[in-house]
């Protein structure tokens, strides 16, 4: 297969759960095009036991045995199997294991150890946030990895018994006994002091519970996991809330993720417990982290270097873009209206730019929704919130979106007024830069924007002032407004 037509698979067999997800391509944004979980409690009594549980294992030998027929029959290599704390624990795992490989022959079955565990989750978050500087926190049913990231890598990382299957049979189901235990393994850990003060990032699917509860319960605008973020007082408040709450309670809310309401309220135990060890600046939620570390580790190892949001735009323009070679011409052409920015908002400007046709091949009267829609729901690993809202708005102005209209309110809620009005003169100078030439570098090159003395300028070329009609007059008037300034077109 090609680099691009690749397929790979991997299970993730965990305390809790077991999912496949087989990913398509080489790319440095993983993209699963099959993703299925199934949960199996394997965990569960371990801790009295000893053993994984019998109804589980029961259960694993059809649902692996499914996983194997898919996998195989969408052409999938590697493929692996990655078994985690329960199978590692318990006394029974390797008979386990023996019984796996007789259902899925040819499939290499590896039992992780607890740092390498933590070396996958690590790889994960870096594969959405390479600039993470942080503390990692991954939980599984049977065990809390915890992991410090700086520079593109990590550190320290340990393993600690504080998954939220084996928290709960420890406690008895006691939130008070639970948090005992917790503060009691974590005081163990005699790096975490050093953690104070920087972002927690939190991976694993019970704490993705919380922030489904909290997306639901808050009306957040963007039902997106994957780098939500809350301050720590909001995270504080968040693991109260959960912890305090009747199960019933949680049952109403849209959306909520039911077969991890149990678990939850001994995740936010764990969540409240480290927040009161490291007070994290912030905390950030991460849909990646084993299956997406292994990925990039096994399968993408040669792109790890790339960054994720440039190269998905890259790829998104190449896809769906007249032209993917005008994006440098427009960051240029775009730069005299915006002297002011930060290198955070310079980045957003060259993605904008970089994404700026990617509605062209779309029905004239959609393409401002349907743009606007594949920049804040599609997939992406590095863009956060903020990041959509500011693309995505920027991108529908282009696109001449209505601003009253309802399809825009997620950006108008997660972005400032600042922010609100450098994407509307964004998004204006690019419809200006496009009717001009067209998606044409040519073109574009004939013309130029400057601001002098309270007044923006449109100079024109020789072919450009030919082809300067009224939708030109008209659409560089609405910029010089939006930027409160006089506007004059100057022939050279």
């Amino acid at each position: 297969m090609s680099s691009s037509s690749q397929r790979s698979a991997i299970v993730d067999l965990g305390s809790n759960s077991v999912r496949l997800v087989v990913f398509e391509g080489v790319t440095r944004n993983p993209l699963p095009i099959f993703n299925e979980k199934v949960t199996l409690k394997l965990g569960r009594g371990l801790d009295a036991t000893g053993r994984l549980n019998d109804e589980g294992v029961a259960l694993a030998m059809d649902v692996l045995g499914r996983f194997h027929t898919v996998a195989r029959a969408m052409g999938a290599e590697p493929f692996e199997v990655l078994a985690t704390a329960a199978v590692r624990d318990a006394s029974n795992g390797p008979d386990f294991v023996d019984a796996i490989r007789a259902r899925m022959p040819g499939v290499p079955i590896r039992v992780l150890e607890g740092t390498e565990e933590a070396d996958y989750a690590a790889r994960g978050v870096l594969c959405g946030l390479p600039e993470a500087n942080g503390l990692v926190a991954d939980i599984g049913g049977g065990s809390l990895e915890l992991i410090h990231v700086a520079d593109g890598q990590y550190f320290e990382a340990v393993t600690t018994k504080l998954g939220v299957i084996r928290l709960h049979d420890r406690a008895k189901g006691s939130i008070e006994r639970a948090a005992e235990i917790a503060n009691e393994l974590l005081a163990a850990v005699n790096w975490l002091p050093g953690m104070t003060g920087r972002p927690l990032y939190l991976v694993g699917g019970a704490f993705r519970a919380l922030a489904r509860l909290q997306i639901a319960r808050t009306q957040y605008p963007l039902n997106l996991v994957h780098l939500f973020t809350l301050s720590e007082g909001e995270a504080r408040e968040m693991a109260d809330w959960v912890i305090a709450s009747p199960r019933r309670t949680l049952e109403k809310l849209p959306g909520a993720p039911r077969k991890r309401l149990a678990d939850a309220p001994f995740a936010a135990v764990v969540l409240r417990c480290l927040m009161e060890r490291v007070r994290p600046s912030k905390v950030v939620f991460s849909v990646d982290g084993l299956r997406e570390g292994w990925y990039m580790r096994h399968v993408a190892s040669s792109v790890a270097e790339l960054d994720p949001m440039t190269d998905l735009a890259a790829e998104m323009a190449n896809r769906l873009a007249r032209s993917a070679s005008l994006a440098e011409p427009l960051v240029s052409w775009t730069a005299p209206l915006f002297r002011d920015e930060t290198r955070t908002q310079k980045r957003l400007r060259e993605l904008a730019c970089m994404l700026s046709d990617i509605g062209s091949y779309d029905h004239p009267e959609y393409r401002a929704e349907q743009t606007y829609r594949r920049v804040m729901h599609g997939h992406g690993v590095g863009f956060d919130h903020s990041a959509r809202a500011f693309i995505g708005l920027t991108l529908a102005v282009r696109y001449e979106v209505s601003m009253d209209s309802p399809l825009i309110e997620p950006s108008r809620q997660l972005l400032s007024r600042s922010e609100i009005e450098r994407a509307v003169r964004l998004g204006l100078a690019l419809r200006l830069a496009y009717t001009l030439c067209a998606g044409t570098k040519v073109l574009l090159d004939e013309c130029r924007l400057l601001v002098e003395d309270g007044t923006l300028v449109l100079v024109l070329g020789a072919r450009s002032v030919r082809a300067a009609g009224s939708a030109v007059r008209r659409r560089f008037e609405r910029l010089a407004a939006a930027m409160q300034l006089e506007c004059q077109v100057r022939e050279e």
